[in-house]
């Protein structure tokens, strides 16, 4: 048996290994890359309706509470600008000492950190805090 005929079994048995083994690579990253996804979407969505304990007729004191638990939590999960965008929330509410804050500065504060989640979540986006607002529901 000759060296060509070597290759010629060889060769297409090694092609298939390593075949089979960059397909099983890259479907285990993408699992592993759509789980991340799912999960800091759950807990963005988590922080998202506790943000709700900071504005118009929905401020509450136990949403702000379940809020900053969720918040410490973040370090774990969340992007470098989301957790910017959050202390920068967090600062303007410390600065007014359980006042309300200016409408405009709070709306930004907010609206920044929902686009900053957008950005991890989608990548990018085109949306800025303005085009982001919650609706207060007066029964």
């Amino acid at each position: 048996m000759g060296t060509n005929s070597i290759l010629i079994i060889l060769l297409p048995i090694l092609s298939g290994i390593i075949g089979s083994y960059i397909t099983y690579y890259l479907t285990s990253k993408s699992k592993k890359i759509e789980a991340i996804l799912r999960f800091k979407e759950e807990k963005y969505t988590n922080l998202l309706v506790l943000l709700q304990g900071f504005v118009g007729v929905t401020a509450q004191g136990y949403l702000k509470k379940s809020f900053f638990e969720e918040q410490y939590k973040s370090w774990l999960y969340c992007s470098d600008e989301v957790i910017e965008a959050i202390n920068k929330m967090v600062r303007l509410v410390i600065s007014k000492k359980g006042k309300t804050p200016n409408r405009e500065e709070g709306k930004k504060a907010i609206g920044d950190i929902v686009v900053a989640m957008r950005k991890d979540l989608l990548g990018k986006t085109k949306l800025n805090y303005h085009d982001f607002q919650y609706t207060d529901v007066i029964e």
